[in-house]
């Protein structure tokens, strides 16, 4: 399931150094200029779950695999991206692939990383990428709704409804607000489905803040989080340089050992990632027996076949049921057949809903 977050924000606020400490598999360039980064960086990020550790600590396997994101480090935007200033058009075409959006914003004073944009002002500068990314929106809405104006005279109503709605999407990018405040119903969003509108995407801000600020955010963060609430958004506050300099070590004693010295429990980058996760709407099921322990991603909502198919596609064709114990009891029980003594494994047909932390044995025939 190749879901991705794509990390956004000015130029210089930081992107590269968190794509660089959440990366597994890339490393970003990480320099004090402008456009550092032209090509998105791709790289796969693990997501931590404690529940996967302690399925592990009880069944003992061969092997344990945590299910993954895939994290995109797309280029500083800057004023005018819109029209194409500093490669914009290219930039926000990059965003538009993506499922989600990470903003990070810059939250710390430091004379010595390059800054155009004037004084540290976290509200002009999350301002600044929304605007920008409303204005592209609009011109894409416009567009559509101009097509659609054309056909109105013989329209049937499934025409006229998703005319209305682009109205509605027209009105609110023109008073400077995102599509997402709408709130549209699922039915309604597939008159804008074409377009993968940018402000579409649900968004998550970071604070970037200096070392001293880490655990209790600053003026600057506070300010963030306030604008960010008013749209239903979190953030997370954090210091990159920090979370990049523990990704670094592979040592896990060092790593503990760094994080006490800055009283430290786990990384900020775990809330991150886990945050991420639930911005795109996912759950999480997990196989355990002896040859592997494994987090498999599905969306909320799936049936017990779609989850069945992420394993392969020969299960969800050939599904004929779901053996399930909920996470709860298989801890409470500590075993697969410890659940089944017990009455705790059931027996789920094709319109199971998964619940996230289900524990899953799939039957199959083909």
């Amino acid at each position: 399931m190749a879901l991705q977050a794509g990390i956004v924000g000015l130029p210089n606020v930081g992107k590269s150094t968190l794509f660089n400490a959440v990366s597994i598999s890339a490393k970003a360039q990480a320099s004090n200029y402008r456009f550092c980064t032209i090509e998105p960086n791709v790289g796969l990020v693990d997501v931590p779950d404690e529940r996967l550790s302690k399925l592990a600590e009880l069944v003992k396997p061969n092997r344990i695999v945590p299910t993954q994101l895939e994290i995109v480090d797309i280029a500083g935007l800057v004023k005018g991206a819109s029209k194409g200033e500093g490669l914009g058009n290219k930039f926000l075409g990059n965003i538009k692939e993506v499922d989600a959006i990470i903003h990070v914003i810059r939250c710390f004073e430091d004379e010595n990383v390059l800054r155009e944009e004037g004084a540290i002002n976290p509200i002009s500068d999350k301002e600044i990428i929304d605007t920008e990314l409303q204005l592209k929106d609009l011109e894409s809405v416009e567009k559509k709704l101009q097509r659609s104006e054309k056909l109105l005279r013989n329209a049937d109503a499934k025409q006229k409804q998703e005319h209305e709605i682009l109205k509605q999407c027209k009105a609110q990018l023109e008073q400077g607000k995102s599509i997402r405040g709408l709130q549209l119903s699922k039915d309604d969003r597939t008159a804008i489905a074409d377009l993968f509108l940018l402000t579409e995407k649900p968004v998550l801000y970071v604070a970037n803040v200096d070392e001293a600020c880490m655990h209790t955010g600053n003026k600057y963060s506070e300010a963030l989080t306030a604008a960010a609430k008013e749209e239903g958004a979190q953030v997370i506050v954090m210091c990159n340089n920090i979370e990049a300099q523990i990704a670094e070590m592979e040592n896990e004693e060092d790593k503990q050992m760094f994080m006490e010295e800055y009283q430290m429990k786990e990384p900020a980058l775990n809330r991150l990632i886990s945050s991420a996760y639930r911005l795109l709407n996912l759950d999480t099921y997990f196989t355990a027996g002896v040859q592997e322990v494994r987090a498999w991603t599905i969306h909320k909502g799936w049936k017990a076949p779609q989850a069945a198919g992420v394993i392969h596609s020969d299960f969800e064709r050939g599904f004929i049921k779901a053996e399930v114990i909920a996470y709860e009891d298989f801890v409470k029980y500590e075993s697969e057949a410890a659940c089944r003594d017990n009455g705790r494994l059931r027996i789920e047909g094709k319109e199971y809903l998964v619940q996230d932390g289900d524990v899953m044995h799939f039957r199959f025939n083909v």
